[in-house]
């Protein structure tokens, strides 16, 4: 399956980088480090498992962008998109109650980029004409945030051809299912994940799943999908799932970062005074713990805050799997008050993880920040360090970029400053803000004065190759 697709791996990717280009550029775009670190483990997980299953090639590894991009959509939802990007809603994460439900929807997406989907759904449209196809795409976009006006689009064409597009997405989606349900098993999560999720995707669409009018569906019925689902799970020993405390507070973290309103924050910090919390499970009082202090933390309500952490702490003493969400959550909330003492004091390893020995993203970034906060020499060419190796390996990670250019200014080292803030443009496709960057950077070193000349090579060259890009994506249109 997904081969014969009219449309090159090249050209998918070149049509997912653009459309990538506008989510970044997305108000609602977001990229926690704590949350990203989360999804991102399941995301490699899966795609080892793909692997494993021959349904990922070595071609299509290579061709393929393989990012995740975090939206805070409150719509329960997760998409998949050309070029091997995938966006995933902190509604979904914020209503999944374990990591086998989340894992469960991002096989299934997973599936849509190893199969090709895309690229073969454009190819049948292809026979239907140029206006169907824009049609097609205009409406899955828009299918992520309104499926009404998703509806209304695909509407404007005829209605045979349109029968037809339905059709083929109809199979897709059960393909989708099928290999996607293959790869989570491999994966070693739980398949009633696949069940359960159906479950919720039902109720949260409920206006859309009343059962009528299947054969003008996009998707197949969520009914017969959890039918499916239910008959491959007898054929796999026993597997039983529960939440767990990690999972639980993640998706609080999800609410929160989802629900920025004053009064959401104002509930959610509410919930965790009501005496009815201490008779609830244990996994539910770490969630609402968890989120209100977040959430105090967002009101810059600290006292608040720190006493939640307390509490939270004295809670989850003999929880070993909660110790790291709650070593963040202390240094997070140090670093919002200001403390950057502290927050070096609640992360004593720095930005290594504590099992590892190696750096870990959420680490590095509240590390890195607290030490620019301080100011001191010192520590600050060890954040710069971890930083440059850091990128080298994860050259899209447009905040490491970011967090490293003000590293770099916190030095006095501008010109570095001002190309690692380019390059965290560029990591975001946005090539036009990179190169005026770099234009500002040979301006600075046309102004004279001490000149690192490697550092001065290298802006010199990457302007040129942004140049290109330029020209490229012009071409394109």
């Amino acid at each position: 399956m997904g081969d014969g697709a009219d449309m090159s791996a090249s050209v998918e990717r070149r049509i997912g980088d653009n459309i990538a280009r506008q989510i970044y550029r997305d108000p609602d775009y977001t990229d926690d480090p704590v949350l990203m670190d989360y999804v991102r483990g399941i995301w490699l997980r899966l795609m080892q498992a793909a692997r494993l299953r021959g349904e990922l090639s070595q071609e299509l590894e290579e061709a393929f962008a393989w990012e995740i991009v975090l939206d805070r959509d409150r719509s329960v939802n997760a998409f998949a998109l050309p070029g091997g990007y995938m966006g995933v809603n902190l509604g979904l994460l914020a209503v999944v109650t374990s990591e086998d439900e989340l894992a469960s929807v991002m096989a299934h997406e997973l599936s849509h980029v190893t199969q090709r989907h895309i690229a073969r759904l454009t190819g049948q449209s292809s026979k239907q004409g140029p206006l169907l196809i824009a049609a097609m795409i205009l409406g899955a976009m828009a299918a992520s945030r309104n499926p009404q006006a998703a509806t209304a689009m695909i509407a404007g064409g005829q209605a045979a051809a349109i029968q037809g597009q339905l059709n083929f997405s109809r199979d897709m989606e059960r393909e989708a299912d099928r290999v996607g349900y293959g790869v989570l098993t491999q994966a070693d999560y739980a398949p009633e994940g696949f069940v359960t999720m159906f479950e919720k995707l039902q109720q949260a669409n409920r206006f859309n799943d009343l059962g009528g009018f299947p054969y003008l569906r996009s998707h197949p019925m969520t009914t017969a999908r959890i039918a499916d689902m239910q008959a491959r799970q007898q054929l796999l020993p026993p597997n039983t799932f529960s939440p767990s405390v990690t999972h639980a507070m993640l998706a609080m973290r999800a609410h929160v970062l989802s629900h920025i309103d004053t009064e959401s924050r104002r509930t959610t910090v509410q919930a965790a005074a009501n005496p009815q919390l201490s008779q609830s499970t244990l996994v539910r009082q770490a969630g609402v713990l968890y989120g209100a202090a977040l959430a105090a933390s967002a009101q810059r309500d600290f006292a608040v805050a720190e006493r939640l952490l307390g509490q939270l702490q004295g809670l989850l003493r003999d929880v070993a799997p909660a110790a790291r969400l709650l070593r963040l959550l202390g240094a997070e909330l140090a670093l919002a008050e200001g403390k950057p003492a502290l927050v070096l004091e609640r992360l004593p390893n720095g930005p290594l993880g504590q099992l590892s020995g190696k750096p870990l993203r959420p680490e590095l970034f509240l590390w890195a920040q607290a030490v620019t906060q301080a100011g001191q020499t010192a520590p600050l060419s060890q954040a710069a360090q971890q930083l440059q190796t850091w990128v080298a390996n994860w050259p899209r990670d447009a905040q490491a970029w970011q967090l490293l250019s003000a590293v770099y200014a916190a030095q006095g080292q501008g010109l570095s400053a001002v190309r690692a803030d380019a390059e965290g443009r560029a990591a975001q496709l946005d090539f036009a803000a990179a190169l005026n960057r770099l234009k500002a950077a040979q301006d600075m070193m046309r102004q004279g004065g001490k000149i690192d000349h490697i550092e001065a090579s290298i802006i010199d060259t990457r302007a040129r190759e942004f140049e290109l890009r330029l020209r490229e994506q012009s071409l394109q249109r």
